[in-house]
């Protein structure tokens, strides 16, 4: 992590490869409130599985972003999420001071595909046992050339990183301080994007783990795109329901279905493992967020084929806001597109 200055408010910025969001949020004592939002969607092959191929564009519509929201914005939180970002937990003996961190660069070096020195790592104790003198931690560790490459990107805006977090613990973040956790139920937080989607689970009220889904709603919306024959911007438009009196709903919905065959079979595959691993019986509840929260039949279409109660996150739910920031839209019709800007812009640089 990068922690510069001290602020009354927090900008979160996600740059997705599919749009581009951003929330700033007021905090003080009595909670959170949104004083500014923005979304901007991106060209279709800007950005394809975290490799940014069209960087102009990136940097124009960040910038064009920052400009429509509110031009003096410099500080922002950002997140990284893909193959060269890894997160773990593990099980050490109980240690303090240099030693710990020892152990877990071991344990780094066992677990890491690459190399530790190409890496940026930063940890989190998730719980001691003093009992039985174990404790859990929670490591995430960074390509540096990725990273750098990121940061260089966000720098090149004219702005600011002051916080750099993982896609996986902004989500765990909105849903921490929108949602009263239950300890006695086992929660997955599910973000779809548009190549990848992110699985965290919540167990015994605490992170357990994560996972990411090498698919996303990119298939589906190329689905839609061919078979209805549209440009990018119609197919867009399409893929959020907004051209239902335009289209055939039947045969939409069809498309929607055949084409997320592999991310939905991704998404079951990450929750058979999920269980194998922690010895788990049972998923209770599915938190469903990112741009497929939005894309009709989606999300019962999972449901239906998983078999788990699911609801769409709502990371507004405890944030005030003024309801004319969202224009002409309904705020909980876009709000799990939010999820991992929301959950930044709740980090507080110090």
């Amino acid at each position: 992590m990068f922690l510069q200055g001290k602020s009354k408010s927090t900008v979160g910025l996600d740059v997705g490869a599919n749009s581009i969001k951003l929330v700033r949020l007021e905090h003080d004592k009595t909670g959170y409130s949104v004083s500014a939002i923005g979304i901007r969607e991106l060209p279709p092959e800007a950005i394809v599985s975290d490799e940014i191929r069209d960087r102009e564009a990136v940097i124009f519509n960040i910038q064009s972003l920052i400009d429509q929201t509110d031009p003096k914005i410099r500080d922002v939180v950002v997140s990284i999420s893909g193959h060269s970002v890894i997160t773990d937990k593990f099980t050490i003996d109980k240690k303090t001071g240099p030693e710990t961190e020892q152990a877990i660069l071991f344990e780094t070096e066992q677990r890491a595909p690459f190399d530790v020195e190409d890496v940026s790592l930063d940890y989190h104790i998730i719980k001691t046992d003093d009992d039985i003198n174990k404790m859990d931690v929670l490591l995430v560790a960074a390509r540096k050339e990725y990273l750098k490459m990121y940061l260089d990107l966000i720098e090149d805006c004219g702005l600011r990183p002051v916080i750099v977090d993982d896609d996986a613990f902004a989500i765990l973040n909105a849903y921490e301080n929108n949602y009263e956790v239950d300890s006695t139920r086992v929660t997955a937080l599910v973000n779809i994007g548009h190549d990848v989607t992110n699985v965290t689970y919540i167990a015994e009220g605490l992170f357990s783990a994560t996972r990411d889904v090498s698919a996303g709603t990119r298939d589906i919306y190329d689905a839609v795109q061919k078979e209805f024959r549209l440009n990018p911007e119609l197919a867009s438009k399409a893929m959020k329901g907004d051209l239902a009196d335009s289209i055939d709903q039947d045969m939409f919905k069809a498309t929607v279905i055949s084409a997320s065959e592999e991310l939905v079979s991704g998404i079951e595959l990450a929750f058979s493992y999920f269980r194998s691993q922690t010895k788990i019986d049972a998923i209770d509840w599915i938190i469903l967020s990112g741009g497929g929260a939005l894309v009709p039949s989606l999300p019962e279409f999972l449901q239906s084929k998983i078999n788990i109660p699911l609801e769409l996150a709502n990371p507004l739910r405890n944030i005030d806001y003024d309801p004319e920031l969202f224009q002409y839209v309904q705020p909980e019709k876009i709000a799990p597109l939010l999820t991992v800007s929301v959950g930044l812009a709740m980090r507080k640089a110090r």
